[in-house]
C-alpha cells in the first residue's frame, strides 16, 4: 500500500481509503473508488484531496 501524498500515484477508479474532514480527530477511514482528484498541487503532506465515487471528499491516507 502506498501512501497517499503524491497526486502522480492517484488516478480516477483507484481503490483508496480516505479520512473524512470530520473524521481527521479520530483518524477514521473511509474506503472508496477516487472519482475527481481535488488537490492541484504535486504533493500535499496531509495526503492528497479526493472526491469519491460516494460524494464523500477527504485526503488519501492508503492506496489499495
Amino acid at each position: 500500500m502506498a501512501s497517499g501524498t503524491k497526486r502522480a500515484d492517484i488516478k480516477s477508479g483507484m481503490s483508496v481509503a480516505i479520512v473524512l474532514k470530520e473524521d481527521q480527530d479520530t483518524g477514521r477511514l473511509t474506503d472508496g473508488i477516487v472519482r475527481d482528484i481535488l488537490t492541484k498541487s504535486a504533493n500535499h503532506p496531509h495526503g492528497i484531496k479526493v472526491r469519491l465515487m460516494s460524494g464523500e471528499v477527504g485526503r488519501v491516507k492508503e492506496i489499495y
